[in-house]
């Protein structure tokens, strides 16, 4: 039996009276007493000092009855006494004084810290919920507050003028009141406690930076790191995006922020970039307006002159007076305009013929316009001359790549690695030569692997100031996989080789690792298996299976680990789980065990992987009170009709809004005097017929039937109280003797009524087969 008490009540109150069958004479009280519950010989149960639920929630005792020679006839009989909370102790703040800081225009909304305050009383009452409130801002900037705080959590953020407002060179700092109330703060006789929160601003990092330039055609490894941009918090994702329309950037980011350039950029294709590097939160929602990225190219004279066309024709009269213009020649240069890279310079290096003298003619440096210079010309001499014009830039040589790398050493042996050699460690150093320009894209060396390693496990990065490659561990090595790699290395310059010039076998070499077995352990196919039954399926059915394989072949062992509930057990060799009990899905609708695979043999080493198993429900649970209800009553005596409303549920999943639930009353006595009726799919109003109730304690027997997939029905006890009334308040009068109950205290009429709302056993008449005891106590 359960019994409900509030704590705090005053002492000597009735809890229960038991009766005892002969040859039992007296009772006996045994348990968790405390010495503040006793029980008289004659079975009355009560308590002689006032509970305290946070001292002692839960009372286990025991009752037993004796016969006259102090042997046990019945029991014992376990009673729980449930002490029921009241609003008896105030809300406390873990600290006096809270720190905190913020960044200046984070993102509104986004906690940036908490304030927790503990109640002693009953979480899940209005006593212990606590709401939290900020009284005080200080300062506080034209009547608008800054910040606001989660009332249920703690949790303080900016608002959105926080967000805008904020500023540290204005105000670096600001101090907030907080304020903590139980009983949810609607009711004035809560309690409260306050703390003071001081927060320092601090100046928001999230900015666009400088304007980048970055040197065209750089025959640096990339990537190549050329900017920084950092959110106001740890954790941030970071991304690249271009306004105008989604493209390929020849840009990344790193989720520390940094950004890169990935290629050689060429500012003939593409003089300058614009896009925006963008913050979001771990659910992907930008915690900012995004930051305005340029970047431009700078030039390098990679482009040579170019004419219009392979002839250009001038014509000049006889007799043309010396110094006169013949025409201009026009050159272009692709590289940037206005600056050395692009300014040509024009010479005169033959002229056909040399008749009747060489350097008839000139061409003026910068500008391209050609002369006469020598003598006035006659067309009886030579009718035409052929000139060649050299135009150049800057005198600049530019080296052809007509130079291949040549390797040092064509093998480089042999290099024996255990499978288990860490990724990232350098295994070898090989080196080739090139003759071509230093540090231009004609003489740098990249090495790549063309044979041997189809799996990409290995890597090699290049020294830009060497030219050594150094050979890594880009992936774990296998030897069930490969055991021997014949690798062959060839090594390539960026720039492509001129007409005529091709790779050889001086530009390759190679190299054999050779992988070594290593003991490891099993492997599992997946991390997680997931599965889901009907929580009613019978012991011992297949509800999943794990595999695992052993890189060295051996046999494997499955075992459970954390089945708590017993609910599993695993096949050891075929990896296939059932079930060994019952399950619920009210108790635990998703139950994690994790399976462990074993090596048989060797060195038994063992990996772990998780099996979720999601039950699915069934109908399988009986309707009930939806609360606890306690303190019911009507005044005596009647004055009319008295009505009362209780709600009915159950434990099983909502596959529908809400459940539907029918009532009736069982036994005939109860129907001359009481009637329920449904109010809606969930609430029951039990009426009284009429206002002539004696006092004394009834039982009324009623059913009620949920109507939803199978028919269950059960029983649960709704207790009302008729008593004497005092200002709309029962009232019980006090007993007789100091520390003593009476029975007078019990007086009234003690209603059990008895819904049937859940059975297994069903008579023909459709009315459960279930005891029901009826207790009478009169004054």
């Amino acid at each position: 039996m359960t019994f409900s008490i509030f704590e705090g009540q005053e002492p000597s109150q009735v809890i229960f009276q038991f009766k005892a069958s002969p040859p039992a004479v007296t009772f006996k009280l045994t348990g968790e007493t405390d010495g503040i519950f006793q029980i008289q010989p004659d079975g009355l149960l009560y308590h002689n000092k006032a509970l305290d639920r946070e001292t002692r929630a839960v009372h286990k005792l025991q009752v037993s009855t004796l016969d006259a020679y102090g042997a046990t006839v019945e029991g014992p009989v376990p009673i729980t006494i449930e002490v029921k909370d009241i609003n008896d102790n105030r809300p406390t703040f873990l600290q006096p004084n809270y720190e905190g800081s913020v960044r200046q225009n984070s993102r509104p909304g986004k906690p940036f810290m908490y304030v927790n305050a503990t109640d002693l009383d009953d979480p899940t009452t209005p006593n212990g919920q606590l709401i939290y409130e900020i009284i005080i801002q200080l300062p506080k900037i034209n009547d608008v507050m800054y910040f606001q705080i989660n009332n249920k959590t703690g949790a303080i953020s900016l608002t959105l003028e926080g967000s805008r407002e904020l500023d540290p060179i204005k105000n670096p700092s600001y101090r907030l009141v907080v304020s903590v109330k139980d009983m949810g703060g609607q009711n004035d006789h809560s309690f409260s406690d306050s703390t003071s929160v001081n927060i320092m601003v601090k100046e928001n990092i999230w900015k666009a930076p400088e304007p980048v330039e970055i040197v065209e055609n750089s025959t640096d490894p990339h990537p190549i790191k050329i900017t920084q941009v950092q959110w106001n918090e740890p954790g941030a994702q970071y991304s690249l995006v271009e306004k105008e329309k989604p493209s390929t950037l020849p840009f990344s980011i790193d989720q520390e922020g940094g950004i890169y350039v990935t290629q050689p950029l060429d500012r003939e294709e593409k003089d300058s970039y614009v896009f925006y590097a963008v913050a979001k939160d771990e659910i992907g929602k930008p915690l900012a307006l995004p930051l305005q990225i340029r970047v431009k190219v700078k030039d390098i004279n990679d482009n040579p002159p170019t004419c219009p066309s392979a002839v250009t024709v001038f014509e000049v009269q006889e007799n043309e007076d010396i110094g006169s213009n013949i025409g201009t020649f026009i050159g272009h240069d692709m590289d940037e305009e206005n600056t050395a890279n692009s300014v040509l310079v024009y010479k005169i290096v033959d002229q056909i013929p040399k008749l009747p003298k060489e350097g008839l003619f000139l061409v003026q440096t910068y500008s391209g316009v050609v002369q006469l210079a020598g003598q006035s010309l006659k067309k009886q001499d030579t009718p035409q001359y052929n000139l060649t014009i050299e135009v150049s830039d800057k005198d600049q040589f530019i080296d052809i790549n007509d130079q291949i790398p040549i390797f040092e050493q064509s093998d480089y042996g042999n290099l024996t690695l255990a499978e288990d050699t860490a990724v990232g460690s350098t295994i070898l150093t090989i080196r080739a030569t090139d003759t071509d320009e230093p540090f231009t894209g004609s003489s740098k060396i990249l090495y790549r692997i063309i044979q041997g390693d189809s799996e990409g496990r290995l890597g090699i990065d290049t020294d830009p100031h060497t030219n050594a490659g150094y050979v890594i561990i880009k992936k774990p090595l296998d030897f069930e996989t490969v055991a021997v790699h014949n690798i062959v290395f060839q090594a390539e310059n960026p720039e492509p080789l001129v007409s005529g010039v091709n790779y050889n076998t001086s530009s390759s070499a190679k190299f054999k690792l050779i992988v070594t077995d290593v003991n490891e352990a099993p492997q599992f196919s997946q991390r997680i298996y997931q599965a889901k039954v009907r929580e009613d399926v019978a012991v011992g059915t297949k509800v999943g299976n794990v595999t695992a394989k052993d890189p060295e072949n051996l046999d494997i062992s499955y075992s459970l680990r954390d089945n708590t509930r017993g609910w599993l057990k695993i096949d050891p060799v075929t990896g296939e789980i059932f079930t060994t009990a019952p399950l619920d899905r009210e108790a635990e609708s998703l139950y994690r065990v994790q399976v462990m695979a074993t090596e048989v043999g060797g060195s038994s080493q063992s990996s772990i992987a998780s099996f979720h198993l999601t039950l699915l429900d069934v109908n399988d649970n009986p309707p009930r009170l939806a609360k606890e209800y306690t303190g019911l009553f009507l005044c005596h005596p009647l004055h009319q009709e008295g009505t009362l409303i209780f709600e009915v549920t159950d434990d099983d999943q909502r596959s529908f809004p809400s459940p539907h639930f029918s009532y009736s009353l069982v036994s005939e006595s109860s129907r001359n005097d009481w009637e329920v009726s449904r109010v809606n799919g969930t609430h029951a109003k039990l009426s009284t017929k009429h206002t002539n109730f004696e006092e004394g304690l009834y039982s009324v027997q009623s059913a009620s039937v949920m109507v939803a997939g199978h028919r269950w029905k059960g029983i649960v006890s709704l207790p009302v109280t008729f008593c004497t009334c005092v200002e709309g308040h029962c009232f019980q009068p006090a007993g007789h003797q100091p520390g003593m109950p009476t029975v007078g205290m019990a007086v009234g009429i003690l209603l059990t009524t008895f819904l049937v709302i859940g059975e297994y056993n069903f008579s023909d008449s459709g009315i459960p087969n279930f005891p029901l005891s009826i207790f009478v106590m009169v004054d």
